[in-house]
């Protein structure tokens, strides 16, 4: 079957966009934009479907990088997807982020991990084919790491800071642009009939905001 989808990653200040065609990234692009990308998604996503010759009615799935992440990149992203898909008629995939890293790796179970800042990290654990072992979760990295299956290999965007505590452990660094590999695994759940109705869609946030742990403390 054939077909194309316009992946959108907007969670960082690094984010990406990509046109997948036919199971395979046609093109990808790193975005930096450390203020935020509400005044350049668009102008980005039109400037890459203009070099493919593609109009926006010609993309049959929308997909978003939906988090865990920067409260408003993974609202400014899924929000750009859901926008397009309903313009014309389309469905959405929303990928979690921790998949999207999974994407990189090689062995049949591959642990995920973001950095969540306050001592914490976001972490995921996949099998080969990509689905989720355990449930995504918010916590420690001591704990994480010692509860970790002993042939389970790391992913992270940034392996810097964990390389040297996890000895012994085959560890990956990710590439910066997310948006081709949120595309392609968008590619498979499209193809399974799992494209979602936009309104359906929301973000993965794994651990709330700080705007809504403030405003349930206020109830």
């Amino acid at each position: 079957m054939s077909g194309r989808i316009l992946s959108i990653d907007t969670t960082s200040e690094f984010g990406s966009i990509a046109l997948i065609e036919d199971g395979g990234v046609a093109e990808e692009i790193l975005l930096h934009s450390p203020d935020g990308f509400g005044h350049v998604l668009f102008d980005q996503i039109a400037r890459l479907l203009n070099r493919s010759g593609v109009a926006v009615s010609a993309i049959n799935c929308f997909a978003a990088a939906s988090g865990p992440g920067s409260f408003t990149g993974v609202r400014v992203g899924l929000t750009a997807a859901k926008g397009l898909a309903e313009a014309t008629g389309r469905p959405v995939a929303a990928v979690s982020n921790l998949r999207a890293l999974a994407w990189f790796g090689q062995g049949a179970l591959r642990a995920t991990l973001l950095d969540a800042r306050r001592g914490e990290v976001y972490t995921g654990l996949y099998d080969a084919g990509l689905s989720g072992v355990v449930p995504e979760a918010v916590t420690k990295f001591a704990p994480w790491a010692a509860a970790l299956p002993a042939d389970a290999e790391v992913i992270a965007l940034d392996t810097t800071p964990f390389a040297p505590l996890l000895p012994g452990r085959i560890v990956i660094q990710a590439p910066r642009a997310l948006a081709g590999a949120v595309g392609l695994i968008a590619w498979r759940d499209w193809m399974a009939g799992r494209g979602q109705d936009p309104v359906a869609v929301d973000a993965n946030y794994v651990r709330r905001s700080d705007a809504e742990l403030l405003w349930k403390d206020e109830l």
